[in-house]
């Protein structure tokens, strides 16, 4: 088979075709290139292999392209890399693997284009086309990839207990291909997994997060979970997940299963947001509940304060799963702090001060707050469903109301801490902290607007119920 009409689109494949041809080097486009090409997905990344050093051919091409001295070689695995138009260029030789039983880590021996169609981990990455002119677009497909992409089948080249065995990390990019192409994952590859999933543990966090990611952000990210917990992998790489699954009844009164609910949740998202971290949001914003659960025999079952337990619990998954710390987790930490308030004003009467609160607390984020909120409605109720919907349009109402006339969103009080302290001749203490949250309450209620004089007076009144005399005029 050959798909010369396809590559003939790609100027850079002819670019690296030259340099091959010139210094007599077999080379192919291989692994997730060709893959999404028939696919017609789009990519960016190309994988260059050749028989023989990928290091030499990725210089080779570099000096043809004007970028002599830009290739970023890793010795250790004999590959190099260029930057090129937004993407990259990863150049290989082609190499079989052997693996310890300890590590993932392979011992890498140069071998010829089989050895190293066969070292990868899926049929539908094996395939590879040949980039030099005498066989310019031709399909080298010894594992009928292509078959299994027209099957849209996930599974192995060689015995799926040898691949996951020697690469665990593999089981997770069987979950994670199936989940972003829309595949099946093979019975006996399935079967593989389960067997093997224990095997994880030798994986680094670091890499197990980066697939977990991406489960995250394909367009149904619940097949990908359920995918996880039946291959036995879920309760292995997101423990704290897993101990939402199940429902309780005591004296005929249930809950609801919070797995299943918080991936309904988290598939509501999705088809609203592309956003990783409100998807994040998404998955945690009920973590607590097995924490906080409680039976009352007369409301039946509660979860009182799963909000604030759960926002506490944010900093320590992410520290454990090493997800970036810095903005995201605070962003994550604030949504599950904050799901249920929204909820709240939508089935009681809203007022201006407690949208106030609420646009103050949410900041730039309270769209998003808002689509988290939206999504957590799962009842099979469709007229609760409405309805909850129905109230929710009119708090959003309320907060382009209130937002447009007090222009609330991340404001800071006039009046600061050295104000404070000037007036009234005070040293740093719990008292000007006092002063300084009493006027912030002030402007929250709606008692006094955010402007300097308006709120200068409220502090000299402040003071003077205080027994406090100002020792200076307006600052």
């Amino acid at each position: 088979m050959n798909y010369r009409y396809l590559l003939d689109s790609y100027p850079i494949l002819q670019r690296i075709r030259d340099v091959a041809d010139q210094i007599d080097l077999e080379t192919y486009v291989v692994g997730g290139f060709v893959r999404d090409l028939l696919l017609e997905r789009p990519t960016k990344d190309l994988d260059i292999m050749c028989v023989g050093s990928g290091i030499g051919l990725a210089q080779a091409v570099a000096v043809a392209l004007g970028q002599a001295g830009q290739v970023v070689v890793y010795k250790n695995f004999a590959t190099a890399m260029i930057q090129w138009e937004g993407g990259a260029i990863e150049f290989v030789g082609a190499r079989k693997e052997s693996y310890r039983k300890d590590s993932r880590k392979p011992i890498v021996v140069a071998g010829n284009l089989r050895d190293d169609q066969g070292r990868r981990d899926f049929t539908i990455n094996t395939l590879a086309i040949c980039l030099n002119h005498n066989r310019w677009g031709d399909l080298v497909d010894p594992f009928q990839g292509v078959e299994d992409l027209k099957r849209r089948i996930i599974q192995t080249p060689l015995a799926p207990d040898k691949t996951f065995s020697d690469d665990p990390l593999r089981m997770l990019r069987a979950v994670r291909f199936a989940v972003q192409l829309g595949m099946t994952i093979a019975p006996d590859t399935y079967i593989a997994i389960q067997q093997h999933a224990k095997r994880i543990d030798i994986i680094s966090q670091e890499r197990i997060i980066t697939e977990l990611n991406q489960i995250i952000a394909s367009p149904i990210p619940s097949r990908g979970f359920r995918l996880l917990h039946k291959l036995g992998l879920l309760s292995l790489i997101f423990p704290d997940l897993v101990t939402l699954q199940g429902t309780e009844t005591i004296q005929g009164q249930s809950h609801k299963d919070n797995f299943y609910h918080t991936l309904q949740v988290l598939d509501n998202v999705a088809q609203t947001s592309s956003c990783l971290w409100l998807r994040w949001a998404a998955l945690l914003h009920d973590i607590a509940k097995p924490r906080t659960k409680r039976f009352d025999p007369e409301v039946g079952f509660t979860f009182h304060g799963h909000e604030e337990q759960g926002a506490r619990m944010v900093p320590g998954i992410f520290r454990k799963m090493k997800l970036p710390m810095q903005d995201n987790m605070a962003y994550v930490k604030k949504l599950v702090r904050l799901h249920l308030r929204p909820i709240a004003l939508a089935q009681e009467e809203v007022t201006d001060a407690a949208v106030r609160r609420l646009i103050y607390e949410a900041g730039n984020d309270i769209e998003d707050l808002m689509l988290l909120c939206r999504a957590d409605i799962t009842s099979r109720n469709d007229a609760k469903v409405k309805r909850y919907l129905q109230n929710f349009d009119k708090v959003e109402e309320k907060i382009q109301l209130v937002e447009a006339k007090d222009a609330l969103r991340n404001f800071q009080p006039v009046i600061t801490g050295a104000i404070i302290m000037q007036t009234f001749g005070l040293s740093p203490s719990r008292l000007v902290g006092e002063l300084k949250e009493a006027i912030k309450e002030a402007v929250l209620e709606g008692e006094i607007k955010n402007e300097y004089q308006e709120a200068y007076t409220y502090l000299l009144m402040l003071g003077k119920a205080r027994n406090l005399r100002p020792v200076a005029t307006t600052p």
